[in-house]
């Protein structure tokens, strides 16, 4: 027979004090955005493929109207 009204594993939230999780939350989110700054740095310094640029070359090319002097 399992006891449920002993000690269990889990912490009581009020028990901790609000300011050091706070702290925590506040230094790990700090930490995401930076990590996630660093990749979109890396993704718009990256160079645009060949075939992405000649899709977008036809599409251009397309979409200009007709008979243009």
């Amino acid at each position: 027979m399992i006891d449920s009204t002993g000690p269990t594993s889990r912490r009581d939230p009020a028990s901790q004090e609000p300011a050091a999780g706070s702290e925590e939350a506040r230094l790990r989110q700090q930490a995401i955005g930076v990590k996630l700054r660093h990749m979109f740095d890396e993704v718009v310094n990256e160079p645009v493929p060949d075939e992405f640029l000649e899709i977008l070359r036809r599409a251009d090319a397309s979409a200009a109207p007709e008979g243009k002097d």
